[in-house]
């Protein structure tokens, strides 16, 4: 492919993408605030969050390598309990000069921030006190938080991301704070719709603070097929499919809830309640851009059994990851086009890679050549995707460095760049190069024409 027929635009953005809790460590330091990820169970053989990977002392060594390997573009949380420790009271200074430092040397390195402003980790006293996102007090909250770091970030951040992955409210209710209560599905579509209705005063708060500034609505994408060409499965198939992703989605693009999951609420009796102005806020705040991370896909069948993961089965016709997550590079594509044609917005794959149990080698390096051959496929079929049509204007891979894992593995290791440590042992902490490190690089460096 020429550069004239390159597909892929010169501005395209190239980067890596994590979250603040599973990088950053200094957990307590800099007036933080425990978060709900402070306070969670370790399980045997599982770190907790104090070191992490200690990008809060080393982002600059860290920023350094991802500007060697050509990032334009880098994906982070802000740690809500930084700014607000305890979730509601005063705003914590230098949590918010800690994040001026690394925006302004991302910048200086020519790496766009993209920033999340919730990834799974609430001040913990918002879930303690109100049981998270249960509460409208705490949507409130959330908007006053969000208001506070775009005016603080309105000249360096444009790429915004309210909630990681937000099509996972109704299956883990926790990520959102909520803690206590009787478990319902009546209250799991109640915190479903307050994030909702937050993620819309913060699109609102947003365009209002910042000119030409861009939110998404951001989920993890599961495409999805019929286990057979049954019709049972294929409309089993499509009924999952409306709820792990076409709802979110159907709400960010259009500002409504779909009648498909309007109507099934209502005949059950469980419609979340609306206060005064949601309808009219959610119709007016709609998103800028599409963002996903996909990481697999499945299959459907037929079952009697309700729930939305109800049916959901494992590929027989893919490969497995060594946590049993399937490797469909087509289905990123399958993902993409449906999407583009749903919606006709913009997109932004802000996470996708694969996790493996590495160590170094003798030459303090690791031959991942399966993470080269997993990347390249997933960013050909984006790729073709464009060629068919589809407006994508980033591709990030989840990790950069290695980071633990969202439940507190390093083991399962996603980044370019080895860092030595373990679950229990912290080590050196030092940053190595893998052979995807040099591979990545050239991938940037000619925009994807050479693979």
């Amino acid at each position: 492919m020429s550069k004239q027929t390159n597909i892929i635009p010169d501005d395209f953005l190239w980067g890596g993408a994590v979250t603040s809790f599973q990088t950053e460590g200094a957990w307590n330091k800099g007036g933080k605030g425990p978060s709900t990820v402070d306070a969670r169970p370790i399980p045997e053989g599982h770190s907790d969050w104090k070191v992490a990977v200690d990008f809060y002392n080393r982002y600059i060594e860290d920023i350094d390598l991802f500007k060697e390997m050509g990032f334009n573009a880098y994906r982070t949380s802000i740690s809500w309990s930084r700014i607000f420790p305890d979730g509601e009271g005063e705003v914590n200074e230098e949590g918010l000069a800690f994040y001026d430092k690394v925006f302004d040397y991302m910048i200086a390195c020519g790496i766009r921030p993209v920033i999340t402003l919730c990834h799974f980790d609430l001040p913990l006293q918002l879930a303690e006190k109100y049981n998270g996102f249960a509460s409208r007090k705490v949507v409130d909250l959330f908007e006053k938080y969000a208001r506070v770091v775009f005016e603080r970030y309105k000249d360096k951040v444009k790429y915004w991301l309210t909630f990681n992955e937000q099509n996972l409210v109704l299956l883990n209710p926790e990520y959102w704070g909520v803690t206590r209560d009787e478990d319902s599905e009546a209250l799991r579509y109640q915190v479903a719709h307050n994030a909702f209705v937050a993620h819309a005063k913060a699109t609102k708060a947003l365009h209002e603070i910042i000119p030409g500034g861009q939110m998404a609505g951001m989920i993890t994408y599961f495409t999805t097929y019929p286990l057979t060409p049954k019709p049972e499965d294929a409309i089993a198939n499509y009924k999952a499919k409306e709820l792990l992703n076409d709802f979110y989605f159907d709400v960010f693009a259009n500002g409504e809830y779909p009648t498909y999951v309007s109507s099934d609420l209502k005949s059950k009796g469980i419609m979340p309640t609306f206060e005064d102005g949601d309808e009219q806020l959610l119709k007016e705040n709609t998103v800028d851009y599409l963002s996903i991370s996909y990481y697999q896909s499945h299959t459907v069948q037929a079952t009697a059994e309700k729930g939305i993961t109800a049916g959901v089965t494992k590929n027989p016709y893919l490969e497995a990851s060594e946590w049993g997550w399937t490797i469909d590079p087509i289905g990123f594509r399958i993902a993409l086009k449906d999407m583009y044609s749903r919606y006709k917005l913009p997109i932004f794959i802000t996470e996708n890679g694969i996790g493996v149990k590495e160590e170094l080698d003798n030459n303090n390096t690791v031959e991942d050549d399966y993470r080269i051959d997993y990347l390249r496929d997933h960013i050909e079929q984006m790729k073709i995707a464009m060629e068919e049509g589809v407006d994508i204007f980033g591709y990030l891979t989840w990790g950069a460095t290695d980071i633990l894992s969202s439940s507190g593995q390093m083991t399962k290791r996603y980044g370019f760049i080895f860092v030595n440590r373990d679950e229990t042992d912290l080590r050196d902490l030092n940053r190595y190069k893998k052979k995807s490190f040099d591979w990545f690089k050239q991938v940037i460096k000619t925009n994807a024409e050479e693979l």
